[in-house]
Order: structure tokens, then C-alpha cells, then sequence
């Protein structure tokens, strides 16, 4: 899945322009002009999925835009971390049955599921692949 989330900004009129996302109503936030409300988007974002993480509720794939709406992706660290998560609650898998398939300690597997704990990037793609799904970063234009 393309960690990539179609925003809504609408002006207040009041030197505040407030940004939206209709797959993650919770996500709401706003800056001084499109470029400030913009990379509060991306911090705001990022707030949701790791709280959608934490209290295991669905994270949504992303709509597709619709005309006037920008595209804003998640941080790629959060990315990843979603992505795991999402592959092991499709596994069906228990924690300490995910471990023992990767060699490693229970706790080792709760970190990695933790949206607020560092994990190398390395140690994601190799549980993703156990995981039978592959993580790609993808480059584009803003």
C-alpha cells in the first residue's frame, strides 16, 4: 500500500488555512499559509496513524484524489512501521509466533509493532518478507 493520503485545505479567512483528510477524519490541522498547513499535514498525519496503531483501529487505504485536493505521505519511518503492522494483523499470527519465525526475542517484535519506538529500516523489510510482502521507497515529485 502507497502511504499517500489525499488533503482537503480550506481557508478560514482568517490568516489560517486548515487541512483535512477524509480517510482519517480524526487528522485535522492547519498553518498560516498552504506551505506551513502543508508540513503540519505531514506531522498530523503521521500523529493519526501511529494513534490507529496504538489503539489497533483499521488504518485506511488512501482514496484517490479528487480535483483540487493535494496528495500528502506519510514519513517513511511510519510508512514502514504501518505497513508491518498491517502484514501481521493479516497473518493472524501471535507476537511470540512471529518471533520465533524470525529468530528473535518477543520484546523484539513489540518494538517493531510500536509506532513510537525506532526500528532500522533493514530489520522492517526483513519481517515484511517474512511476512510475504516487500517494502519499497518510492521517490516522486511533490
Amino acid at each position: 500500500m502507497r502511504f499517500v493520503y489525499p488533503a482537503h485545505l480550506h481557508s478560514t479567512g482568517s490568516d489560517e488555512i486548515v487541512v483535512s483528510f477524509r480517510d482519517l477524519p480524526e487528522c485535522l490541522t492547519s498553518g498560516r499559509n498552504e506551505a506551513e498547513a502543508l508540513a503540519e499535514a505531514t506531522d498530523a498525519l503521521e500523529e493519526a496513524i501511529a494513534g490507529r496503531i496504538v489503539d489497533g483501529n483499521p488504518i485506511p487505504s488512501p482514496s484517490a484524489r479528487r480535483a483540487g485536493e493535494h496528495r500528502v505521505a506519510v514519513p517513511p519511518a511510519m510508512a514502514a512501521k504501518a505497513a508491518l503492522v498491517l502484514a501481521f494483523r493479516d497473518s493472524g499470527l501471535s507476537r511470540l509466533a512471529f518471533a520465533r519465525q524470525l529468530g528473535v526475542d518477543d520484546k523484539v517484535v513489540r518494538r517493531m509493532l510500536d509506532p513510537r519506538h525506532a526500528t532500522a529500516a533493514n530489520r522492517l523489510h526483513k519481517a515484511l518478507r517474512q511476512l510475504g510482502r516487500e517494502l519499497v521507497v518510492e521517490s516522486t515529485a511533490a
